[in-house]
């Protein structure tokens, strides 16, 4: 397939000015293909060559202003349009496409609850060729008519208000000028909950099978959604957009949520059918505050092309978290940002992989997908974070304004940006941008402490790195009224490094934290009395912002060899008990038991770690016990079963369907202590078939693929190698599960013998289903637990000698270079 190069779109920009696309589906012909006639008026420039892009199954006709055009010329996914005259034209697609299984395109899902089918859009990128004809790039804005024709029983969502027509035939409202990607479809027999805001029609939409456990969350996520809105409307000098604000949940979706205008699709765990927690319910909110942002970032201005992702998703990052904690019940947000959102940054900012947050070198759309990772949204988010910190929030606020004021319905690069934050300020945002937006890696700051005369000290931060920050040095002394467990803090100071002199602080305090609040993206060290003051006492700190920023240093210094992980596991014993944050519990057992349990101790090690994470997760279940803190048992519950090294326990749980003393065991426990009893040998086939005739949904379904690839047998993994590389037959979400049950690190010798076979076998696969299958091999399937010079070997051999397509390539990338930071920390 041609991917579109930066080039190719410059010039086909010069060339041509898109007007209006009017396009009519027809879902009814059957369960492979659908039909989709496309009509595009433009206006060409010059007289010149061009092309049109579509992905068919079958190009029934194509006619350029009456003219037919041959379709033994599309070549891969390239309709050309040749000697295109100087002046407006009309061209004619009618085609047959593909239903896609990997939700890229036109994704078609049939629920195995209650048999009903489902099919919505995913256009991001390139994948609107997937589903008509179109000139296929961010910077060719159009009008839009969309038609669809539904089976009996459906009804119909897409970007505007959409009218039953009667007899099947649905159309949408016509769109403001929008890009390519941005337009979406979704059509089933939709549950619909509805309501009005401010004189705009909401609504919530999801499976027929998913209206019980939506309907008691539909006045939660109505009222996120108005209270962003209007908090939105007092940011934005720019109204809403788009004439509705629909949010679809749906299924086997690619991504958290995307922004399509005016109907945003969110993936359907997030329509929860079993108990989650407060700061569970706090991250959907997050979503639909990103989504919402999106509406004027990304939407209203949307990039000219692709190495300005970031705008798209730093902006609604930032402002998803933002307003959040402004506008809603969720006023700790920058807490679960940064000790669950943050280090996704972090991680990725130091592999080779690693990009400026605003890239220059983007050179097609293939390179353009690869950047869509910690970078573009963690990072880029904590650097307009500390953006708003040097500028002021309103100077940050008025340059945003003049932005959607100079851009609307428009496109807009990173320079625009930049010159409408000046034209707010004296700042030179010009150099901060140069900065923060174009260069790579985590700068590192490190305090000396020095005593002066009478006793006082004085700060000086060792700056590695290039980047300048504003952060705030918080200075903590023992509480003397509870015998010093806990910290009170002194005073906050402000402070610019590169320092130009030293920080008096005073005297010595116990604590001495550089970047109190996380207000800026670094990687912070501590000198040897804060370090011991940590150790002692970093559950009596007052604000969870502070522990996550201690957190956070923890993990890092794990990550760079300087801390053992077990002395992290010590840290999580001791403090994690005492904690009340639900994010920082989550945040830190997350790391300990996926990155130190599982990767950074040696073999030896594992059952000492392990059984540390277990006593430690039998503390949190006791200190619950009354109930006041369900939100804490759960996650504690679910540790514990991720780390069993013994079935009994677990398995009672099973059997009597609860935990003693709460909770009960709902679909969700109920799969996660059968995939920890798959590992451990402790359930078979008969039992994983009983559990699904119990839960027969498209999450159980993912739960019994999960549990029987992960049975320690050599025919199980057999059957899950073949399912997954061989039949092709795997949806997005089943491929998935498959692969996430196959490597555990206790069944470390049955499954030696795929390691070599992994990547000869992913490499075909990755070229054969495309990026968004190759991306789950890359993360899912990779071989993580191998933390051995054979498995890097073969790793970077594939690399150099297999050609795999970009999207596995960038993932192999990654995970060697994870593997290759786990054997230096176990040498360490």
């Amino acid at each position: 397939m041609s991917v579109l190069t930066r080039d190719e779109a410059q010039t086909r920009a010069k060339l041509l000015d898109v007007h209006h696309y009017a396009i009519a589906l027809d879902l009814t012909t059957g369960d492979e293909t659908f039909t989709s006639r496309t009509v595009v008026r433009f206006t060409a420039r010059t007289q010149a060559d061009t092309f049109v892009e579509l992905k068919p199954a079958e190009l029934r006709e194509a006619t350029l202003d009456g003219h037919p055009l041959d379709p033994e010329t599309l070549e891969d996914n390239r309709l050309p349009l040749k000697a295109l005259t100087a002046g407006e034209h009309e061209l004619r697609i009618d085609a047959v496409m593909r239903y896609s299984r990997t939700g890229e395109g036109m994704h078609r899902f049939t629920d195995p609850t209650d048999g009903e089918t489902y099919v919505y859009t995913q256009l991001f990128m390139e994948d609107v060729q997937r589903v008509f004809a179109a000139f296929d790039q961010p910077d060719l804005k159009a009008v839009y008519d969309l038609s669809v024709k539904a089976p009996a029983g459906w009804s119909v969502l897409a970007n505007g208000i959409t009218t039953d027509l009667g007899d099947g035939h649905w159309q949408a409202a016509t769109t403001p000028l929008i890009s390519t990607y941005l337009v979406a479809v979704a059509a089933g027999p939709w549950h619909s909950v509805r309501t009005e805001h401010r004189g705009l029609p909401f609504g919530i939409h999801c499976r027929r099978s998913l209206a019980p456990y939506l309907d008691p969350d539909a006045d939660e996520i109505f009222e996120i959604t108005r209270q962003c809105y209007d908090r939105y409307h007092e940011k934005f000098e720019e109204p809403y957009p788009f004439d509705s604000y629909d949010q679809a949940f749906v299924p086997e979706f690619n991504a958290g949520a995307m922004e399509n205008p005016g109907l945003v699709t969110f993936r359907d765990e997030f329509v929860y059918r079993s108990a989650v927690t407060d700061t569970e319910r706090q991250t959907r909110a997050m979503v639909i505050a990103h989504e919402m942002a999106h509406m004027w970032f990304g939407d209203l201005v949307t990039l000219r092309w692709w190495d300005d992702i970031w705008l798209n998703e730093s902006f609604a990052e930032y402002m998803g978290y933002q307003t959040l904690t402004e506008a809603t019940r969720f006023t700790d947000t920058w807490t679960d940002f940064g000790v669950m959102r943050k280090g996704w940054g972090y991680d990725a900012d130091q592999r080779p992989s690693t990009h400026p947050v605003a890239p220059e070198a983007v050179d097609d759309t293939a390179s353009a997908l690869l950047n869509f990772d910690g970078i573009s949204y963690a990072k880029g988010a904590s650097a307009l974070r500390q953006l708003v910190t040097w500028l002021g929030e309103k100077d940050f606020l008025t340059g945003i304004n003049t932005h959607f004021a100079r851009h609307r319905f428009a496109n807009a690069t990173l320079a625009d940006f930049i010159d409408s934050l000046a034209s707010a300020t004296e700042r030179d945002v010009h150099a901060w941008a140069d900065a923060w937006l174009r260069t790579t890696g985590v700068d590192t700051l490190r305090p000396v402490v020095t005593r002066g005369e009478e006793g006082t000290y004085t700060l000086q931060v060792e700056h590695k790195g290039s980047r300048p920050h504003r952060i705030a040095v918080g200075l903590y002394d023992q509480d003397v009224a509870d015998e010093g467990r806990h910290l009170v803090l002194r005073e906050r100071l402000d402070l610019d490094v590169p320092q130009s002199t030293p920080q008096p602080i005073g005297k010595r305090p116990t604590l001495l934290l550089l970047n109190d609040g996380d207000l800026t993206y670094t990687k912070v060290r501590f000198d040897p009395e804060s370090f011991k003051a940590v150790t002692e006492t970093l559950s009596g700190l007052p604000s969870p912002l502070t522990r996550a920023v201690v957190w956070n240093a923890l993990r890092d210094a794990v990550r760079d060899g300087e801390l053992p992980p077990t002395a992290y596991l010590d840290a999580a014993r001791t403090h994690l008990p005492h904690e009340t944050d639900l994010a920082l519990v989550q945040g830190v057992l997350a790391f300990a038991s996926t990155y130190v349990t599982d990767r950074y101790v040696t073999p030896e090690q594992r059952p000492t770690a392990l059984a540390t994470l277990s006593s430690l997760c039998r503390d949190l279940i006791r200190r619950t016990e009354d109930g006041d803190n369900p939100g804490l048992r759960l996650i504690a519950v679910r540790h514990h079963i991720n780390v069993a090294a013994h079935p009994d326990t677990i398995a009672a749980w099973l059997a009597d369907g609860t935990v003693p003393g709460g909770p009960e065991l709902d679909p969700e426990l109920r799969w996660r202590v059968l995939a920890r009893l798959a590992v451990l040998g402790a359930t078979d086939e008969s039992a994983i078939a009983a559990e699904l005739a119990r839960d027969p949904s498209a999450t159980g379904q993912e739960g019994a693929a999960r549990c029987r690839a992960a049975l320690p047998t050599e025919a199980a993994k057999a059957h899950a190698w073949e399912a997954m590389f061989t039949r092709d037959d795997l949806s997005n979400y089943l491929f998935t599960a498959t692969a996430q049950g196959f490597w555990q690190p206790e069944q470390a010798d049955l499954v030696r013998q795929y390691v070599p076979r992994y990547y000869q076998d992913a490499v075909a696969l990755a070229a054969r289903r495309g990026p968004a299958i190759a991306e789950a091999a890359g993360r899912w399937a990779f071989p993580d637990h191998a933390i051995d010079e054979d498995n890097q070997a073969l790793g970077q051999a594939c690399l150099r000698d297999a050609d795999p397509i970009p999207a596995l390539r960038r993932k192999l990338v990654d995970q060697l270079d994870d593997l290759g930071r786990a054997l230096r920390v176990r040498q360490s």
